[in-house]
């Protein structure tokens, strides 16, 4: 993780393990998602987006998680496609402070929701 933005703009390295890590987690999450729907047998969404909303309406994680989540996929998609151009401030704070409360407000509600 990168100390603070000038040294994750100024570093290529950092910049790109760093979106890299983002990509993978966020799939990750996904991933557990449509696990999770298919061993509780919940209804099947019809793409990644409704899947945390199934979560949600499910009671597994709250309408607030579910939609940082769908953010954090957009964002995804766009480091991982290249799609316009990534706001490198927007990316660094996603990176090193939302993200990591996301993914774990995730797991716990997951574990909690058994």
């Amino acid at each position: 993780m990168p100390y603070n933005f000038e040294d994750y703009i100024h570093d290529f390295k950092i910049k790109a393990a760093c979106e890299r890590y983002f990509e993978k987690i966020i799939e990750a999450s996904i991933d557990l998602t449509f696990l999770i729907i298919k061993d509780r047998k919940f209804k099947i969404p019809e793409d990644d987006r409704e899947a945390f909303d199934i979560l949600a309406k499910e009671g597994v994680i709250n309408d607030e998680l579910a939609d940082r989540l769908k953010d954090a996929k957009g964002m995804r998609n766009i480091i991982a496609h290249q799609y316009g151009n990534v706001d490198d401030k927007v990316v660094f704070i996603s990176i090193t402070k939302e993200l990591v409360n996301d993914v774990n407000k995730f797991l716990n509600n997951i574990k909690s929701s058994k």
